[in-house]
């Protein structure tokens, strides 16, 4: 008896040592990254829940005048890796997750904003703010509304403000320390894959 369970034991160890490593689909995805606590409200960490995609994609409407910047986000969301979750404009046979519009403020918080997502219980909003990002304003150039749309679309899939000290994220919260970055960074992908899959 001693010999045979010798003998299983010894197959059983042959076969964990001969099997093939896991799919990458079968390790679990890891934690969603935590977020920057700055502002009241602010989720603790990147959620699905908090996003406005429906059923795996995002139907958008454009209502801005900033079409380059909006493209260019669609773009780099979707590209190079990032296509669990479809971007796609909204048409007829679908009903709009995300629309694109511009406001004009400097009231409060608008006075240091580019733009902002604001989720609602129909369409959620992307804000462009003219205040800041028109021609001739302080951000009024094509990499700025490129940095402020691509920024704003990362909430718009989930992801929540981050501040990772020396790791470059389009989610930082403050505008100055996403200046050159137009689209997601190596942290902002895997984040992202982290969230998505």
């Amino acid at each position: 008896m001693r010999i045979a369970t010798a003998l299983a034991a010894a197959f059983s160890l042959a076969v964990f040592y001969a099997a093939p490593p896991q799919p990458a689909a079968v390790v679990a995805a890891a934690a969603p990254a935590k977020c920057h606590r700055g502002e009241a409200g602010e989720p603790a960490a990147d959620s699905r829940g908090r996003s406005s995609v429906d059923a795996g994609e995002v139907r958008w409407e454009d209502e801005s005048k900033y079409d380059d910047a909006l493209a260019h986000a669609h773009r780099v969301w979707t590209s190079g890796g990032l296509d669990k979750v479809k971007v796609r404009p909204d048409d007829a046979s679908s009903i709009a997750d995300l629309q694109w519009r511009d406001v004009n403020r400097s009231d409060g918080k608008w006075a240091e904003r580019g733009g902002q997502w604001a989720p609602h219980t129909g369409a959620d909003n992307i804000y462009f703010n003219d205040h800041l990002l028109g021609d001739r304003k302080a951000y009024g150039t094509k990499q700025w509304r490129r940095s402020v749309a691509v920024h704003e679309l990362g909430h718009a899939l989930g992801h929540c403000h981050k501040t990772i000290n020396w790791y470059l994220t389009v989610l930082d919260p403050d505008i100055d320390n996403i200046d050159g970055i137009t689209e997601p960074t190596g942290t902002d992908r895997k984040n992202y894959h982290a969230l998505w899959g």
